[in-house]
């Protein structure tokens, strides 16, 4: 807590005024709701926020109690992203999960109760052993709860964690590119039928309102600051990330520098290709001006059209469903020298 607080210090003149906070990047629900004041209070003595702010937290539904759930309203928050991950037992103990399929909703019963009237809920898709038909409960289930946002991400293998050496020993095996475009478009189309609108690759929201206006901003280049453990920062053409080690973390402010494990400026070429890739992840694209204005590149875009992977819409090249299966592609394919 107290490095946390030292952080604060290093960045409260350069960053003076926010329109979103997210608490997460972990289970900050285990935190009580003493230590979750003092973050808070810290944060809104240093930093001003906007009246209308977006104010979210990540939650595990095991922590949910209805004493903490009052506690995280009274102290504003506005969100709340559940990590729901799946309604069957057999898949949340296979994903490690701390809670189970009834825990998950009673917390979103009590959730409602309570009056929390912007719900966003993660579910996890693509590891093995688990059916389209099986899929299809799960998202059938949640819809029942009328979260204002999902977010369906496909289980990724990282590097250092257990599903990595569990691929790497071959006890579990990544889905084919086929089977994670049935189920990507399963998704997609079982969510627009029940009046989602599925505004980024992983993101569904029931209204405009409901986009995530936290994560808006990584895929907008919207300047955002990242405190705690690897933690990421953006702001004009720099970008800054702290070092992953708690030790480490928590020394480095000991001794009044910043936790900065390093930073890069990024280049016009770079910027470029940002834009073009993280706009191609959204249903707004970006601005056909982002990319130069000659004969190959206008080859290159018809052709996009063509095979109907993108469209153009008021000056922007936005991506279709078939799209965003490619979008790690396309920006590399129109960027190409």
């Amino acid at each position: 807590m107290g490095a946390l607080e030292k952080e604060i210090m290093f960045y409260r003149e350069e960053f003076d005024h926010f329109d979103s906070l997210y608490i997460g990047g972990g289970t900050p629900t285990l935190l009580d709701i003493n230590d979750l004041e003092k973050i808070m209070d810290h944060l809104f003595k240093n930093f001003y926020f906007a009246q209308d702010s977006e104010i979210s937290i990540e939650a595990n539904p095991g922590d949910l109690t209805l004493e903490k759930i009052m506690g995280i309203k009274e102290l504003g928050f506005n969100r709340i992203n559940i990590g729901i991950q799946s309604f069957n037992d057999r898949e949340l103990l296979f994903l490690g999960r701390r809670h189970n399929a009834v825990e998950g909703k009673n917390a979103l019963e009590k959730l409602r109760s309570c009056g929390f009237n912007n719900l966003g809920m993660d579910l996890i898709y693509g590891f093995e052993g688990q059916t389209l038909k099986g899929w299809s409960e799960t998202l059938n289930q949640a819809i029942r709860y009328q979260p204002e946002h999902l977010s369906c991400y496909e289980l990724t293998f990282e590097k250092r964690t257990p599903f990595w050496r569990m691929k790497e020993k071959g006890e579990i095996k990544t889905l084919s590119e086929e089977k994670g475009r049935d189920f990507f478009l399963r998704t997609s189309g079982f969510l627009e039928e029940n009046g989602y609108t599925h505004y980024e690759i992983s993101n569904f929201a029931r209204e405009r309102a409901f986009y995530s206006r936290h994560n808006w901003k990584y895929w907008k280049h919207i300047p955002y600051l990242g405190l705690g453990p690897s933690a990421h920062s953006f702001k004009n053409t720099s970008r800054w990330w702290n070092f992953r080690s708690v030790r480490k973390y928590c020394d480095t402010l000991e001794h009044q520098k910043a936790p900065v494990e390093g930073r890069e400026k990024l280049t016009e070429k770079q910027l470029q290709l940002e834009t073009v890739s993280l706009g191609l992840r959204t249903i707004e694209g970006f601005n056909i001006s982002e990319i130069a204005n000659n004969t190959e590149m206008k080859y290159r875009v018809s052709r996009l059209q063509n095979e109907g992977l993108v469209t153009i819409k008021e000056g922007k090249i936005v991506p279709t469903k078939r799209g965003f299966l490619v979008a790690d592609s396309i920006p590399l394919y129109l960027l190409q020298d």
